[in-house]
């Protein structure tokens, strides 16, 4: 009788790739991760094998990476429980006061270089054409996300995290693009791993004219989605079978939004220039995204990739204020709720591709048309405390479940 062999099939990696779109676009993000992370059972965003982030991507896919649930994220950055993880503009939007200066400070000299240039060759410009130099003393960015990198550091510094690439369990990506020679780079790889996960995060939301780029290692950095919207041959690359995108990043369909009726005719260039600036680096980001994903599916046939992405007629989340509390709820939930409804129209399609890596669709979750965040946080946990409060013995001006209030009780849920 001859033994023979099995080759055993090893297990296959998942990963997760997060695209950019600022704040907003985070905020977008964590809403959508909720919807997926309630659907899918047998995946645990926790423990996922691969992370790529980028722009506002790279914040979430830390946090998750350093083991802050998505629900978490949603009590913390959306509704505001805790005061330790402020979301101010002042965090993101804090003027570049050095760069500012050094900036005016140049102005004289280039004014004296301006003239001497047309004092000794005046046929070969106007004064006025020679007064062209005064275009280097406008500053690289308006902002300086210092306040970003200050906070990450902290948060990734207590309570069991850390803001070490190295000491993740679970492979970390930041891209951020390279200002001189303008490729991408991975944060987190061999070579750029020693690099504190705060600071690449700030590197990858430096957004150009917004941010001043950030040095690091002698080098200038920007925002990644410079090079490509979305980054999941990172992943793909590191040896993940199936990635799941969430691109928040889409350009608005102003006819189609008129139509669906969140935004009136006109209204998008009426808006003023940051709108308009801001759909015109969408349009550019989302056509270089669509032809990624048209060139993975040549790249890496044995592969899977399920993209999430907002559609093109809701103006809602393009007009939004994310550090207005209402609005940054309102899109939180609208992602949510977006992501619901593609999971459930997309099941049919979805479940057999799931199926193959372990995961169900729970599809009982997705036609509960009375689901919401907030249900969804702690409508599942109030019978748990509610159980257990029982068994404990009622003390004087206590609830039934043990806890002074129901603020203590959700609390106690985190």
């Amino acid at each position: 009788m001859t033994a023979t062999t099995t080759a055993i099939k090893p297990e296959p990696r998942i990963g997760l790739a997060l695209g950019g779109g600022g704040p907003l676009g985070g905020i977008y993000e964590i809403g959508a991760l909720r919807a997926l992370d309630e659907a899918l059972d047998g995946l645990d965003f926790n423990n996922i094998d691969v992370y790529v982030g980028v722009n506002a991507g790279s914040f979430v896919a830390a946090n998750l990476a350093n083991q802050m649930t998505t629900a978490q994220l949603c009590r913390i950055f959306v509704r505001n429980e805790a005061e330790v993880h402020p979301f101010h503009p002042e965090v993101f939007y804090r003027p570049a006061f050095r760069e500012l200066g050094s900036r005016l400070l140049a102005v004289p000299g280039l004014v004296t270089t301006a003239v001497r240039r047309f004092v000794n060759n005046p046929y070969d410009q106007s004064l006025l054409e020679a007064l062209t130099i005064l275009a280097q003393a406008a500053p690289a960015g308006l902002f300086d996300n210092e306040g970003l990198h200050e906070y990450l550091q902290r948060a990734f510094t207590m309570l069991g995290r850390t803001n070490d690439f190295r000491q993740l369990k679970r492979s970390l990506y930041i891209v951020a693009a390279d200002v001189e020679s303008t490729e991408a780079v991975c944060f987190g790889a061999p070579g750029f791993d020693h690099v504190p996960i705060s600071k690449a995060i700030q590197a990858s939301t430096s957004s150009p004219g917004i941010y001043v780029p950030v040095t690091i290692d002698g080098r200038y950095y920007v925002d990644g989605t410079l090079r490509k919207g979305l980054h999941a041959s990172v992943a793909f690359e590191d040896g993940a079978d199936l990635v799941f995108a969430v691109n928040p990043q889409v350009p608005i369909d102003a006819s189609s939004a008129v139509r669906a009726g969140t935004m009136g005719p006109g209204e998008l260039t009426r808006s003023g220039m940051p709108n308009l600036l801001s759909q015109m680096f969408r349009t550019m980001v989302y056509s270089r995204m669509q032809s990624g994903i048209a060139q993975y599916t040549r790249d890496y046939p044995d592969k899977d990739i399920l993209l999430f992405e907002p559609t093109r007629d809701d103006a809602k989340l393009f007009f939004s204020n994310v550090f207005s509390f209402q609005s940054r709820r309102m899109v939180c939930e609208h992602a949510y709720q977006m992501t619901r409804r593609d999971l459930l129209n997309r099941a049919d399609e979805l479940e057999p591709k799931l199926a193959k890596y372990g995961i169900r669709l729970r599809r009982d979750r997705l036609e509960d048309e009375q689901r919401t965040i907030s249900t969804s946080l702690y409508g599942e946990m109030l019978p748990l405390y509610v159980a257990k409060g029982r068994k404990k013995r009622a003390q004087k001006g206590k609830l039934a479940t043990g806890f002074d209030n129901v603020s203590e009780l959700f609390s106690k849920a985190l």
